[in-house]
């Protein structure tokens, strides 16, 4: 079956239905298909990720416009 009309055609039931343990169970369905890129990272890049929030924590950091008019 061609997805476009299988879109459809769920769109239809969903329009139709009255049930809202169906529109609860869709709605579950899809918040547990949104991932969060953050489950994506390795353990390295969530610490490397971490340290650069304790960094600025501490103001150890550099604005990006001061760091541009240093090397232009």
């Amino acid at each position: 079956m061609d997805i476009q009309l299988e879109k459809l055609e769920l769109i239809k039931l969903l329009a139709d239905t009255e049930d809202p343990t169906i529109l609860k169970s869709i709605r579950k369905i899809f918040k547990k298909e949104q991932k969060d890129w953050w489950d994506d990272l390795t353990d390295q890049q969530k610490e490397e990720i971490e340290e650069g929030e304790r960094q600025i924590e501490r103001g150890e950091f550099v604005l990006y416009e001061d760091m541009m008019k240093k090397h232009r």
